[in-house]
């Protein structure tokens, strides 16, 4: 079955465009348009779509706000984020509230279309570079703290709070076979493991999770 896609942004013009691009996909379709944040919550339960491109600057109710009702009406959705900024101070929260990762507007037409399809695979869309980015946003943001390590880590094996501290860093699986001499298929399958023990949605929430748990912090390499 083709991809269903809710689209929200508070620009018509803007909505257009993306459906116009999405839909001249085989395998992609838009099932409704929102104008703003409360808009995208209702028709994100009433159409269960597989992935919501949203915009994080919307009256009534913003991105973030929003990302985080759309997947309590719709819990197997996918978020990706739209912002015209790379370094927009609300990509962070954005995330944190659930979004799988975010786009720039001005992106190509192939680079939305593989995101699509990116997230609806389960993969992440942030670039080891972008989360870095994202890592060193919160550290400058967030104050100084160590906090007891949560109860939730208690499920993980020593080897998977090794993969979850290098994760956090922003390595890839590659990098971080080669500094824990695994092979990239094992690497693999202990992200899996750690998100399915966390509960956590994917590779990003993993990141966070990692630096508000203390597992890694800003001063920790």
């Amino acid at each position: 079955m083709a991809i269903q896609v809710l689209l929200v942004d508070d620009e018509e013009l803007v909505r257009t465009g993306l459906r116009l691009i999405l839909e001249s996909q085989p395998d992609i379709t838009v099932v409704a348009e929102a104008g703003d944040g409360l808009a995208a919550v209702s028709l994100a339960g009433q159409h269960q779509p597989d992935v919501v491109l949203m915009d994080v600057r919307m009256p009534l109710l913003d991105g973030i706000a929003a990302t985080a009702e759309v997947l309590l009406a719709s819990p197997r959705s996918k978020v990706i984020m739209l912002t015209t900024f790379d370094k927009d101070e609300h990509v962070f929260n954005s995330l944190r509230a659930g979004a799988g990762g975010f786009l720039l507007k001005d992106s190509p037409r192939t680079d939305l279309i593989r995101a699509v399809r990116e997230v609806m695979a389960g993969r992440s869309l942030l670039s080891p570079g972008a989360t870095r980015q994202l890592i060193s946003e919160y550290v400058r943001t967030s104050p100084t703290r160590t906090p007891a390590a949560p109860p939730e880590l208690a499920v993980l094996s020593e080897r998977e709070r090794e993969v979850l501290a290098h994760v956090a860093r922003g390595l890839t699986n590659a990098e971080i076979a080669a500094a824990l001499t695994l092979s990239e298929h094992t690497v693999k399958t202990h992200v899996g493991n750690i998100l399915a023990k966390l509960h956590l949605r994917d590779r990003v929430q993993a990141v966070i999770f990692a630096y508000e748990t203390g597992v890694v912090t800003g001063t920790s390499g």
